[in-house]
């Protein structure tokens, strides 16, 4: 699944973005950019910039500030139940993530890093950058590692960048997502609330 209003029901970038003053602006181009008006990657880029200056410690409150969607807790605790294996690939970022991902017992995770000197936000990313294309290859290479077949997997997500890894899987759910990404989708969800994915897999 994503993590930004997906997982969790914040954009990240967008809470790092209030931290540094330019909260009106990042907002602007996030959603600008989760309706496919900008490519993801120089969408990215321009927002990260906006950050440039910002104290590293920011990322420890965006992280504070960070709230799970409902439900999604017991999403993963019934899945596992069950023996599903989850994961979460984000536009966002590994200095979050990585903590939303073990609070949530997650089996993978991907993200994006932020470059950072002299704990500051130097305004630019630290190596390659988590697409689209990114989203869909780590479905497949997640469970291919797990021996788990395509047509056994599930993808959740809102933006506009998740519609390769909604198609890629068996079952693509959008949650409360753009009209893009609901055509694209095989099922929608329009209730905040991830406990929903269960009635769709027959829970």
């Amino acid at each position: 699944m994503d993590v930004d209003s997906t997982l969790i029901e914040e954009e990240t970038i967008d809470l790092l973005g209030a931290l540094a003053g330019v909260g009106e602006e990042m907002a602007a181009i996030t959603a600008r950019t989760m309706a496919g008006g900008f490519a993801f990657a120089q969408s990215l880029r321009r927002r990260v910039a906006l950050l440039q200056g910002l104290d590293a410690s920011a990322l420890d409150t965006a992280f504070r500030n960070s709230h799970f969607t409902d439900g999604a807790l017991e999403l993963v605790d019934a899945l596992h139940r069950h023996g599903w294996k989850v994961g979460a690939v984000s536009g966002g970022f590994h200095e979050t993530v990585d903590r939303l991902a073990s609070a949530a017992h997650l089996d993978h995770w991907l993200a994006n890093r932020l470059e950072t000197h002299a704990g500051k936000l130097t305004g630019r990313l630290a190596g390659d950058i988590v697409t689209r294309q990114t989203k869909a290859e780590a479905l497949r290479t997640w469970a291919g590692s797990e021996g788990i077949a395509m047509g056994q997997t599930v993808a959740v997500g809102d933006g506009a960048n998740d519609i390769p890894m909604l198609e890629q899987a068996e079952l693509g759910v959008a949650f409360c997502a753009k009209p893009a990404v609901r055509q694209a989708a095989d099922a929608c969800i329009e209730t905040h609330d991830l406990r929903l994915v269960l009635t769709l897999l027959g829970e």
